[in-house]
């Protein structure tokens, strides 16, 4: 299992928690590779809807209807047939620019990251991207990033309707502010402190006198994800499944 506080609820459920709060009502989620938290998340929301969300969960053989891998995303996504996504990044700067390349001077970098595969083309179509990333220190959120791989926001009079909603962390959630182009804090989660907050974050945001205390995941629906979404996710992440839930795939 992975670490959990006192109330029994790990870091990762309430990640899921929030995220799954952000899809209520949408038709259509689809997930990246390597994105267990988000992938929890839409397969949660889906079944509190009763099945009225529709999930693509890219390298699942059970959750994902595409036949050619990412070519049908991203024609779904232009087609405007997606109403949310997530991205991470090695970086996330208060811009909400990501950097999926690496770190110091490109092509010299001192770090390679995985790569920006069509993150800056969804990005630019999807209208809630919701950014993700369960380390939440001045390393990973910084003031800037290395390499802008996928921006967070684009000239005055350009087209486009996607961009960033939010942004969910091991300690908070941040919404973000398209009028300021900066993130505000939305919430904290349980026993983490705005100051924590603060401390923790590389770049400035916005915040109110009070910030609340990101709510949690009800008791039937903290128990519909240890189970039954559970093993579904267990198809796609064996070892976050596992890690989280102690669920085996199969």
């Amino acid at each position: 299992m992975s670490a959990a506080r006192p109330d029994g609820v790990s870091r990762a459920e309430v990640m899921i928690g929030a995220i799954t709060r952000m899809l209520d009502g949408l038709g259509h989620v689809a997930v990246g590779a390597s994105s267990p938290i988000p992938g929890s998340a839409a397969l949660l929301a889906r079944a509190l809807s009763g099945g009225a969300l529709r999930v693509s969960l890219l390298g699942s053989r059970r959750h994902n209807p595409f036949t050619d891998g990412g070519r049908e995303l991203f024609d779904c996504a232009a087609q405007g047939r997606i109403d949310a996504f997530f991205l991470s990044g090695g970086q996330i700067d208060g811009g909400a620019n990501i950097n999926l390349v690496g770190l110091g001077g490109y092509p010299q970098s001192k770090v390679r990251f995985p790569g920006s595969f069509g993150s800056a083309y969804l990005y630019h179509l999807i209208p809630r991207v919701i950014l993700f990333r369960e380390e939440h220190s001045p390393r990973t959120l910084v003031s800037k990033v290395d390499f802008v791989s996928a921006a967070g926001t684009s000239p005055e009079g350009e087209f486009r309707p996607g961009g960033p909603h939010a942004l969910v962390t091991g300690l908070c959630v941040f919404a973000f502010e398209k009028a300021g182009r900066r993130f505000r804090l939305e919430s904290v989660h349980p026993g983490v402190s705005p100051a924590q907050v603060r401390a923790a974050t590389g770049f400035d945001f916005a915040a109110a006198g009070r910030v609340p205390t990101t709510k949690p995941l009800d008791r039937n629906a903290l128990a519909l994800l240890r189970t039954d979404v559970a093993r579904q996710v267990a198809e796609t992440y064996p070892a976050f499944a596992a890690r989280t839930w102690g669920v085996a795939a199969g």
